[in-house]
């Protein structure tokens, strides 16, 4: 018997599971392993009581999958397709543990840099974008951090650039904006001439937004951490387009 009083069952139950992928993976939790249970990318066995029982192929499985979205940024449907691939036989069975993924696996996160060196260019991970521990500053602990004056928040929230949560305190992501623009300043550019990336995110955001919503209005227990999962692919995959066609862009002013 288990210490929960239930019997003992072959193979590992979800918390075991977690427990080996944590080491590697700290951000992981139940709720994504469930989320990638619904999407296909992994299918345990389940006990005449209807628990999972997960195998050891299910949790490289399982390692494949989160490796593939930290290291090399793919998306889920991606990385079905190579799963999907491998279970029918027409392509070796993936590991995590592979140096470099399949060519056909290779998009967003790795790329030609332009230095011939096949060096992989930054790009955002879905991980990127997890909800972390709130961080509540006043606004004289805000300029602190970010080393800028009232002045100059009062016109970075002129220009929607900052914001202030509804008690009035700024969180972490609000330094590193005033501290991002604030190194574009020393190249001339001023607050409302970034105008325009402050609409361009909103944009980006009211898209995401009509996307999930359906998605949180499911009222399953796991449909919320669903939608999560989708909303920071989708916020992934935008940031990525975004670098992607700045780059693209850079290239025709600079000749290169």
């Amino acid at each position: 018997m288990t210490a929960a009083g239930r019997p003992q069952r072959d193979g590992l139950s979800i918390g075991a599971v977690l427990a080996q992928l944590r080491g590697d993976f700290p951000d992981v939790t139940i709720s994504k392993i469930r989320f990638l249970e619904s999407e296909g990318l992994v299918q345990p066995g389940r006990t005449p009581s209807g628990y999972r029982q997960f195998a050891v192929a299910d949790v490289e499985r399982l390692r494949f999958v989160l490796s593939a979205q930290r290291d090399h940024y793919l998306p889920l449907k991606v990385i079905k397709e190579q799963l999907d691939a491998a279970d029918q036989g027409t392509e070796p069975v993936p590991s995590a543990s592979a140096q470099r993924l399949p060519r056909k696996l290779v998009s967003l996160g790795s790329f030609d840099s332009g230095r011939g060196d096949g060096e992989r260019s930054s790009m955002p991970s879905p991980e990127d974008f997890a909800t972390e521990r709130e961080i509540r500053l006043t606004m004289e602990e805000f300029l602190a951090q970010a080393g800028i004056d009232a002045a100059t928040l009062a016109e970075l929230q002129q220009y929607g650039l900052v914001r202030p949560g509804a008690a009035g305190f700024y969180d972490a992501d609000a330094v590193l904006v005033a501290q991002t623009v604030k190194a574009m300043t020393e190249f001339g550019i001023e607050p409302r001439h970034l105008r325009a990336f402050r609409a361009s995110a909103d944009r980006e955001v009211g898209l995401l937004e009509q996307i999930v919503a359906p998605i949180y209005r499911h009222r399953d227990a796991d449909a919320k951490a669903r939608a999560d999962e989708v909303v920071k692919e989708l916020a992934a995959l935008s940031v990525a387009l975004h670098t992607l066609l700045v780059k693209a862009g850079i290239r025709g002013v600079t000749g290169g």
